[in-house]
């Protein structure tokens, strides 16, 4: 059938204006409160029919297409990675710089690490690995390459059939989020704080670029040392600025930014120097925003923030964190997924911000959504705490996010089985996109295909890649 044989619309950071802005106070703490009275079941486009095959529940009149499995052999001759995580599309580019309607290109990341017995690109005794140049390679392992990386995708929306895919990043670690930039590259992130030793020639927890090509090709593995060493998760880059905002996978994480000494405007711009930050909020230094014992920050209440200047980014007793909430930063749980965007305002002021998701934030540990709004004109930054249902039966455990065409984010569960793909609303109302049918496995990726006819999204645990079509433009 269709659906078997068969996590974008790049909200491109130059051009981030469809959709969310901020929302009053009031308007903030209604959403919450009303997303506690029903699942998310009967809006947005209907309720989820099951799947006959058993693998994706989705509305009426959509459908799936399993696109990318672990263990296949790509063009380039390697074993495709298992562990897909994080990724974004982009356009195709023709040689004469026209861009193909019918294609766009997936950079995808392998969350692997040392640890695993998933599928690597070198094949299970790494057979395959006279055919990667050692050059390529960000860390041998002595004889025994790292697993993770990325892989490059090129999918044909129009025959919805991949026609190549290879290799694009090698021999990184737990490569687990990373993010898209205004100039057309990707950002992949180590997810890990790995140290050289027996096992492992470099160091790990670092910020890479990949280059985004139609043909297969290998980044520099160049390790983007000026933006720290950490459990790095997500990234987002302020189009206005150059400026990247950071997320950290620890339960008592920072929220961070980079700040480059020149404007990046091109691939490998992020190399130069800059300044690493960690947000504080003004007047409250310390503050803890999980709310797990006692509800410090409200839904729709934006706080003045400042940045607080950090030192000795490359944190070999893996501190960073600790320092700098010793110096004031605040205390996130769990910051992972990371989108750039705006979201449509009543008030007609369509201001980009970075969302990022805390997993386990909130009194229920089930997860918060917030938004981080630069000031203008000498005004302070004001962070925001954006959603924080509370209640399992209607978002748990958010990870990935991306923007969709309509203007709402999309947003990965990462919890208890079954898990699902969450739409949430500019009011902060959620409802439910699509299940897992298949497994407990969370999704991952999830991003829009650039004519806005695709939902890309990964089913992690299965090393699979979805192409989701169907009436995208029948939200309700």
């Amino acid at each position: 059938m269709d659906h078997l044989t068969r996590r974008h619309f790049i909200v491109r950071s130059s051009s981030v204006a469809i959709g969310f802005a901020s929302l009053k106070a009031s308007l903030a703490h209604g959403a919450v409160s009303r997303v506690l009275e029903q699942a998310p079941t009967t809006t947005g486009f209907g309720a989820l029919i099951p799947d006959p095959d058993g693998v994706l529940d989705l509305p009426k009149g959509f459908t799936y297409r399993i696109i990318g499995a672990m263990g296949e052999t790509m063009t380039d001759g390697l074993v495709c990675p298992g562990k897909h995580d994080a990724m974004a599309a982009f356009p195709y580019t023709n040689p004469d710089n026209s861009t193909d309607p019918d294609r766009c290109i997936l950079v995808r990341n392998h969350e692997i690490e040392d640890a695993h017995r998933t599928p690597g690109p070198f094949g299970p005794h790494n057979e395959r690995l006279h055919l990667v140049d050692r050059a390529s390679l960000y860390d041998h392992g002595h004889g025994r390459p790292s697993r993770g990386g990325c892989t490059t995708v090129v999918y044909n929306m129009r025959t919805k059939e991949v026609e190549r895919s290879w290799l694009s990043l090698a021999a990184t670690e737990r490569n687990c989020a990373g993010g898209l930039t205004p100039w057309g590259s990707w950002i992949s992130c180590e997810e890990t704080v790995s140290t050289k030793s027996d096992r492992f020639e470099q160091n790990h927890g670092y910020v890479f670029e990949v280059p985004v090509t139609t043909e297969p090709e290998l980044a520099q593995p160049v390790p983007l040392k000026a933006m720290g060493r950490f459990n790095h998760e997500a990234v987002c880059i302020n189009p206005e600025t150059g400026i990247v905002y950071l997320t950290e996978d620890r339960h008592d994480s920072l929220l961070y930014r980079f700040v480059p000494q020149t404007k990046p405007t091109k691939p490998g711009d992020l190399r130069g120097p800059g300044k690493l930050q960690a947000l504080r909020v003004l007047g409250q230094d310390g503050l803890d925003t999980r709310n797990w014992d006692e509800q410090r920050i409200e839904a729709g209440d934006p706080l003045a923030i400042s940045w607080i200047d950090l030192d000795d980014i490359d944190s070999p007793n893996d501190d960073l964190r600790t320092r700098g909430f010793a110096k004031g930063a605040a205390r996130f749980a769990r910051g992972e997924g990371m989108w750039w965007g705006a979201m449509d305002n009543p008030n007609g002021k369509n201001q980009g911000a970075a969302y990022f998701a805390c997993t386990n934030g909130g009194k229920e540990g089930a997860g918060q959504i917030f938004r981080l709004t630069p000031g203008g004109r000498g005004a302070p930054d004001t962070l925001e705490l954006f959603i924080e249902p509370n209640d399992r039966s209607v978002l748990e455990n958010a990870d990935n996010i991306t923007f969709s065409p309509w203007g709402d984010l999309v947003v990965c569960e990462d919890g208890q089985s079954p898990q699902h793909l969450v739409g949430v609303k500019p009011d902060g109302s959620l409802y439910t996109i699509a299940k897992n049918a298949y497994s407990g496995s969370e999704f991952a990726g999830a991003c829009f295909s650039p004519d806005e006819s695709t939902l890309f999204v990964n089913m992690q645990g299965m090393g699979w890649t979805l192409a989701i079509t169907g009436p995208w433009n029948t939200r309700v």
